[in-house]
C-alpha cells in the first residue's frame, strides 16, 4: 500500500474463517508470532497473513480481461476492497500503476491502469456499492483519473482515528480487528516496474484480502462507540472532497529554505526548482531523484559562477548531477542575471492564512486568547470522546475562527463560521457550544 502505513495516530476481534485469511496450519500458537502489534491487544496473537486465499492472480493487462472482471465484480455482492499502489519516490506525479479489487464471490483482481488507462467501466459496475479502502485520501484522487469514482467508501484508518486506536496504518489495524499479521516490506518499491515481481503482487492482493472483515469490525466498534454518524460524516467527506488548488509559488517547499535569507539567493532556488520540475516532467521521474532538495539549497547558498564553481560542492558531486551540471548552472546564471523587481519576495505570497501562532500574542493578544482556549477545549473534547485533536477539528480551522471570529462569539455565529468553513455537523455540534463558553470567559 504505502509508506505512510506506519503513521501513528494519537490514542484512544472477530471470529475469521481462518481457511480464508491464512493458513489454517498455523493454529499452535508455537507457529505464531509469540510478540503482539503495537496498538494490539495483549492478549492477541497475531498470525502471519502470508498468501491470498486464491492464490496471487493474474495482472488483468487487457481489454477481454477487464471485461471479464467487469462482470464478476457487478454480479458480486456485499461491499468492494479498493486500493492502489503508486510509485511515489520514483516517477513524476502520483499516478496509479496498480488497482487492487476484491468482493465476495468475484475474488481478487489486480488491474494494469497502464495497460488499461479507462477503467470506468468498472466504476461503472459497482454504482452504488461501498468502496472500502485504507487512507482513502490517498487513492481516490488516482483512481479517478482511471475514471473510477466510488458512490459510498468506508475508509479504514479514518475509522481507526475516530475509534482513538493508537496505531492507524494497515498493518496495525488488521492485527488489532482480526490479530493476524500483515507484512509491509513492498509498501515503498518501484510500481511503475514492469513486470511486476510476483512477491510484490501477492503483497498487493494480501492488501486486500480482508480488508472488508477490517471494516465489519470496525463499523461494531463504530456503532457501539456511539461514532458511526460521525464515521459516516467523515467518509463522505473524503469522497467529495474537491481537488486542492494549484499551489502558489510551489518552490517555496522546497526543504530547507528557511536558511535561504535573501532575494537573490531566493531567486536560485526558483530558478532551479523550475528547471529540474520541466526535467523531471520530461523524463517522468521524481524530482528528488533529479536534484535533490539538499543540492538547490546549497547552490543558493554558494551562488556559484560556473560549472567548475558548482561542481565543487559536494551535494554537485553525484554522477548523474555532474553530468547535466551545465543545466544547473544555466539556471542558476539566469538567477543572477535578474534585475531587482524581477526578484522573489522574501516575506512569500500574500496569503489569507493567520500569522504562525507564536506571534500572536504580540500582533493580537486576544486572538492570542482565543487560541489558547479554543485548544484547551479541544483538548478536553479529545480525552472525553478519545479522537485525535486534527480529527475533532482542522487544525486550520480552528486557527481561522481564533484569529478572525464572528462578530458575535455566541455558538450559532461560531457554528455557522465553522460550517462555512468545511466542518462536518458532528464537529460543529461537539465545539461550537464549549468554543462560545470559553471564549466568554475571555472578555472578548
Amino acid at each position: 500500500m504505502r509508506p505512510e502505513d506506519d503513521e501513528r495516530a494519537p490514542a484512544g476481534t472477530a471470529d475469521v474463517d481462518s481457511s480464508t485469511v491464512a493458513d489454517p496450519a498455523v493454529t499452535d500458537p508455537a507457529a505464531t508470532d509469540d510478540t503482539t502489534t503495537p496498538g494490539t491487544p495483549a492478549a492477541v496473537q497475531v498470525v502471519a497473513l502470508t498468501e491470498p486465499a486464491e492464490g496471487v492472480p493474474p495482472v488483468v493487462d487487457t481489454p477481454e480481461a477487464l471485461a471479464a472482471v467487469v462482470a464478476d465484480f457487478g454480479a458480486a455482492t456485499g461491499p468492494v476492497a479498493v486500493d492502489a499502489e503508486r510509485a511515489s519516490g520514483y516517477r513524476y506525479g502520483q499516478r496509479t500503476y496498480l488497482v487492487q479489487l476484491r468482493r465476495e464471490g468475484a475474488g481478487t483482481a489486480l488491474v494494469d491502469p497502464i495497460a488499461l488507462p479507462d477503467l470506468s467501466a468498472l466504476s461503472e459496475a459497482l454504482v452504488g456499492v461501498e468502496w472500502v479502502l485504507h487512507a482513502a485520501s490517498q487513492d481516490l484522487p488516482g483512481l479517478a483519473e482511471q475514471g473510477m469514482r466510488p458512490s459510498r467508501v468506508f475508509d479504514t484508518e479514518l475509522a481507526a482515528r475516530l475509534l482513538g486506536m493508537e496505531r492507524v496504518g494497515l498493518a496495525a489495524v488488521v492485527a488489532d480487528t482480526l490479530g493476524l499479521g500483515l507484512a509491509k516490506e513492498h509498501s515503498a518499491v518501484d510500481w511503475s516496474t514492469r513486470p511486476l515481481p510476483v512477491e510484490w503482487l501477492r503483497y498487493a492482493a494480501l492488501d486486500v484480502e480482508v480488508l472488508v472483515e477490517v471494516r465489519e469490525v470496525l463499523a461494531e466498534r463504530l456503532a457501539v462507540s456511539g461514532k458511526a454518524e460521525w464515521a459516516a460524516q467523515e467518509f463522505e467527506a473524503v469522497r467529495t472532497a474537491p481537488a486542492p488548488p494549484p499551489r502558489v509559488e510551489p518552490w517555496r517547499r522546497v526543504s530547507g529554505l528557511h536558511a535561504v535569507r535573501d532575494a537573490r539567493r531566493l531567486a536560485v532556488v526558483r530558478e532551479l526548482w523550475e528547471t529540474r520540475d520541466t526535467n523531471a516532467r520530461q523524463r517522468d521521474l521524481s524530482p528528488g531523484r533529479v536534484l535533490p532538495d539538499a543540492a538547490i539549497v546549497a547552490a543558493a547558498q554558494a551562488l556559484p559562477r560556473g560549472v567548475a564553481a558548482l561542481t565543487a560542492l559536494p551535494a554537485f558531486s553525484g554522477k548523474g548531477t555532474r553530468r547535466r551540471a551545465p543545466l544547473w548552472q544555466s539556471a542558476i546564471d539566469r538567477a543572477l542575471a535578474l534585475p531587482d523587481s524581477e526578484l522573489p519576495s522574501v516575506r512569500g505570497p500574500k496569503s489569507d492564512a493567520p500569522p504562525p501562532p507564536r506571534a500572536w500574542a504580540d500582533r493580537d493578544p486576544a486572538a492570542a486568547a482565543r487560541l489558547a482556549a479554543a485548544r484547551d477545549v479541544v483538548a478536553s473534547l479529545s480525552e472525553q470522546h478519545t479522537v485525535p485533536v486534527e480529527n475533532l477539528l482542522q487544525p486550520d480551522l480552528l486557527r481561522r475562527l481564533c484569529w478572525s471570529p464572528p462578530s458575535s462569539l455566541d455558538a450559532g455565529s461560531i457554528a455557522e463560521q465553522l460550517t462555512a468553513g468545511g466542518a462536518r455537523a458532528w464537529q460543529v455540534e461537539l465545539v461550537a457550544g464549549p468554543f462560545a463558553a470559553a471564549f466568554a470567559t475571555l472578555g472578548a
